[in-house]
């Protein structure tokens, strides 16, 4: 550990990856895969052997972002009204800006794309991203990996060049132009999430080593990923800024299925440890000693707090955090800690459910309730007596032995745990609320498949507040599906219609000011209501307040 060279408080590079998971970094063991430069972070920084992430993308990013769990924030799980973060919600951008710091997002945010839940309505002064879950999803598809559609700000324009660079390219141009103020940056990839778009050059070393395809897509995008990591170290090298930039590496959950896992169970969107358990690297030359271990439970909950702390941050007095500040444990990993119990739960559908796809974790122990059933909709729970697992985790990493029939004691106290702590988190749970006739972003564009709430698999309409009464003019995507029709909006009680004409998609509509569910759909004479669930952008919506 060096001593620090300047006075300022220290920078702070947050890297997550999306899909990545555990085993994919070669200093977990990865076959074939080539990682010098997270390696690196892992050796010249803390390494937290036992870090935890939800299963899923938004669950993950909302805790990283607040210090709190998902469920507080109105995050359930990725799309169909499952991925708003309310706006009212207190960002680790914020609290950095407020405490004097430049602040940037470069890459994936996936926590609501409508005011005012974007990164630019979220406490980042400068954001290079893009909407929905993925690129190449909607509300922007087609896309590719290569030349993608991209936000800065909250204007879209057409990059140049792979996604992953270009993230990279803008996150150290921002550190250039801050170089003499603390930045805080944010650069959340993509990659390696599908689609495994990546140039023969990284893809083809994996293949000639006999991998087969995918996995080689997957390396080589993960390579990539470490060349761009290997540019941000040298970047803060020439600056003069190593030594006083906190780089904390991490995924968001546990891979797709079919990639290596260094043996642990299951893959992403499950509770087992191989769908939450992810890569978690801390490297500050002038504040962390190099090559700690710490081997104490912690989790996306757990990165805001310590970075309050280890950055020195005035934290708003009215702000509750879930997690807990691994800084002594960073500075000391054998300090005293105390036993805690960490809870992971995301599933599908329109609200949390008890007992679906849950578990509760503590230094030993891991219960689990209905492993295995967070990609299903519609699912009975037992809420008297519910299917239920236990592990001695730290003897058994790849969750064999369940030993719930021999330790019900264990069992009992962990669902205690469980039950108080849903009860805490889920109470009150309601998705965030889009703001409709704002300046900020108007006109709006709403995605049905991202954004609007899902019953029984279809949409039935976005959770807005329009915070101005007035005219609207409301156009629908119809793609191919032309002819005489209807467009309809449903409001406040009220189901507003206009006739369309072949070639017509748009209507003006007068809207009271208000909070609720908004639904708008189009009707064709020939066949009526049309209703679509899949991830296209037929049916989406763009509004604009007119008068």
């Amino acid at each position: 550990m060096n001593e620090q060279t300047s006075q300022k408080k220290p920078n702070v590079v947050l890297i997550i990856t999306d899909d990545q998971g555990y085993g994919t970094v070669g200093v977990h063991g990865a076959p074939h895969l080539k990682t010098p430069n997270m390696d690196r972070l892992a050796n010249e920084g803390v390494e937290c052997e036992r870090f935890y992430g939800n299963p899923l993308c938004s669950p993950t990013r909302a805790s990283l972002m607040t210090g709190r769990y998902c469920y507080r924030t109105g995050i359930l799980h990725t799309s169909r009204g499952g991925a708003l973060m309310s706006g009212d919600e207190v960002t680790a951008a914020e609290i950095f800006a407020q405490n004097g710091y430049r602040t940037g997002l470069f890459g994936k945010w996936h926590l609501g794309d409508n005011y005012p839940m974007r990164p630019i309505d979220q406490g980042f002064e400068e954001a290079v991203w893009h909407k929905g879950g993925g690129i190449g999803q909607t509300p922007d598809r087609p896309g590719s990996y290569f030349d993608p559609k991209l936000y800065r700000g909250g204007e879209g324009y057409q990059a140049k060049g792979y996604c992953t660079d270009i993230f990279f390219d803008e996150a150290l141009s921002f550190i250039e132009a801050n170089k003499d103020d603390p930045f805080f940056v944010f650069i959340p990839t993509n990659a390696p999430h599908d689609p495994l778009e990546i140039s023969d050059e990284y893809a083809d070393p994996y293949r000639k080593a006999g991998l087969d395809d995918r996995v080689a897509r997957v390396y080589g995008m993960v390579e990539n990923i470490d060349d761009n990591v290997g540019r941000l170290l040298a970047h803060l090298d020439k600056l003069g800024l190593d030594n006083d930039t906190i780089v904390i590496f991490l995924s968001d959950h546990g891979p797709a299925r079919g990639r290596y896992n260094a043996g642990l169970r299951s893959n992403k969107g499950d509770v087992y440890e191989g769908g939450i358990r992810v890569p978690f690297f801390a490297r500050w030359p002038g504040g962390l000693e190099a090559g700690q271990k710490i081997d104490r439970i912690a989790a996306h909950i757990d990165v805001l707090p310590t970075l309050a702390t280890l950055c020195d941050l005035a934290m708003p007095e009215d702000l509750s955090l879930d997690g807990a500040d691994l800084s002594p444990l960073m500075k000391e990993p054998a300090s005293e800690w105390p036993d805690r119990t960490l809870f992971i739960q995301t599933h599908r559908g329109s609200e949390p459910r008890r007992y679906h796809c849950c578990t509760a974790i503590s230094q030993r122990y891991k219960w689990l309730a209905y492993p295995g059933t967070g990609g299903t909709w519609t699912f009975d729970v037992d809420l008297d007596n519910p299917a239920m697992e236990l592990y001695d985790i730290e003897q058994d990493t790849a969750e064999e032995a369940d030993l719930s029939a021999e330790h019900p004691e264990v069992v009992r106290g962990m669902r205690e745990a469980y039950d108080a702590w849903f009860n805490d988190v889920a109470g009150n749970w309601s998705c965030g609320t889009i703001r409709i006739g704002n300046p900020a972003e108007n006109p709006i564009s709403l995605c049905r498949y991202q954004d609007s709430e899902f019953r029984d698999e279809f949409p039935f309409g976005w959770r807005v507040e329009i915070e101005r009464a007035g005219t609207y003019d409301v156009q629908i995507n119809r793609e191919a599906l032309d002819g005489p029709g209807s467009l309809h909006v449903a409001w406040q009680g009220k189901t507003l219609s206009q006739p369309l004409d072949v070639g017509q998609s748009s209507g003006r509509f007068e809207l009271a000011a208000g909070e609720g569910r908004l639904e708008v759909w189009f009707e064709l004479e020939t066949i009526g209501r049309l209703t679509f669930s899949s991830n296209e952008t037929i049916g989406d919506v763009e509004m604009e307040h007119v008068a």
